[in-house]
């Protein structure tokens, strides 16, 4: 396997890139919050603009956890997907759709799993690190194929580019290790087309993109799993009570303490919601004019303003029950012609559709 941080895989954001094609997706799990929004989804909002983009529910990736128990998962579906709509993903721009919709993943996938060394596999960084960091069961052919599912997904779909963070990069380069092997095995093998040049996977790469780190109520990341997040369908009086209770500068005691925002997470938010006033909250909170209330209050102000029109979106989807299927079904149509003419690709170039002859 190549180094995972090969930079011929990857460009950075602020270069310019020629995109043909922009598969990304996210699991299901609950409701999304602020650091969902910052980080993912109005990345997806601008790409959708820029070039073709397959948005995908990963429900199968989802299995590898929540497989007890799956029904649970499965109704946070269509909550999650409003989301993405109110959120400035349009399914006129986009396909929208769910990966079990498309049976060519898990088909595309098996086929890929034939000759991906488990080597490959048990190399992978996230691998050993989830399975001791969870109280999940992932001792399962699943979870250590996920990367192996996760290929599928993206050269199904002849994704030329994958918005990714570096840390994301080792994750990446295996999909294009797959893709490198069944083009070595039979690119030039095609039945009747021996002298084939061209790949018949398209081997994808990487916009590198920058994923604010969105801190919690309690100065953590923000993460479902540590309760301290800011959904973004929250109520004004809710999410007036939760930002009342986030976690300021520890040192700060008293209202006359000059306060340091550097060690603030509530500082932390001026970036994304109120960029013209953080040079006076700098100045002011280190001088004690400015006291934390207060401070919340004025940056309350500026989160809700950004939250109405996405909770009024939301509400208008909550009046349209069949509108979120309907999405659905209509991008699982269009992703699923893109599927089918990668998998009679696939096929003929691996003589699974040579006929059968004495």
């Amino acid at each position: 396997m190549t180094d995972p941080a090969n930079k011929n895989s990857a460009k950075p954001e602020n270069e310019p890139v020629k995109v043909g094609r922009i598969l990304s997706g996210m699991q299901a799990t609950g409701e999304l919050h602020l650091g969902h929004y910052l980080g993912v989804l109005t990345n997806f909002a601008k790409l959708q603009n820029e070039t073709d983009c397959f948005f995908m529910v990963a429900n199968l990736h989802s299995l590898t956890a929540f497989y007890p128990n799956y029904p649970d998962a499965h109704r946070f579906i269509a909550p999650m997907v409003s989301d993405w709509l109110a959120a400035g993903i349009s399914p006129e721009k986009a396909t929208v759709f769910v990966q079990s919709d498309v049976p060519e993943h898990a088909e595309l996938a098996q086929l890929l799993a034939m000759f991906t060394p488990l080597s490959w596999l048990e190399r992978n960084p996230t691998y050993k690190d989830k399975q001791a960091n969870t109280e999940k069961d992932l001792d399962s052919f699943g979870f250590l194929g996920y990367p192996v599912l996760q290929a599928a997904d993206i050269v199904l779909y002849d994704a030329t580019h994958v918005p990714i963070g570096e840390d994301q990069l080792p994750h990446l380069e295996l999909t294009r290790e797959i893709a490198r092997r069944f083009n070595h095995y039979y690119a030039s093998r095609r039945p009747g087309d021996r002298k084939a040049d061209r790949d018949i996977l398209t081997v994808p790469q990487a916009i590198l993109s920058s994923f604010p780190k969105v801190l919690g109520l309690d100065g953590r990341k923000m993460s479902k799993s540590y309760n301290n997040s800011i959904l973004l369908a929250e109520e004004k009086d809710i999410l007036a009570k939760k930002m009342q209770t986030m976690k300021t500068d520890t040192a700060r005691v008293r209202r006359n303490d000059p306060g340091n925002p550097d060690n603030c997470p509530v500082f932390s938010y001026y970036d994304f919601f109120a960029p013209d006033l953080k040079a006076d909250v700098n100045t002011n909170c280190r001088s004690a004019a400015l006291g934390c209330v207060d401070c919340k209050k004025q940056l309350l102000a500026r989160v809700d303003d950004k939250l109405a029109p996405f909770r009024e979106k939301r509400a208008e989807l909550k009046e349209k029950p069949k509108l979120i299927a309907e999405i659905l079904g209509s991008g699982a149509e269009k992703a699923g012609k893109v599927a089918r003419a990668t998998m009679a690709r696939v096929k003929d170039s691996m003589g699974l559709t040579a006929g059968y002859h004495l």
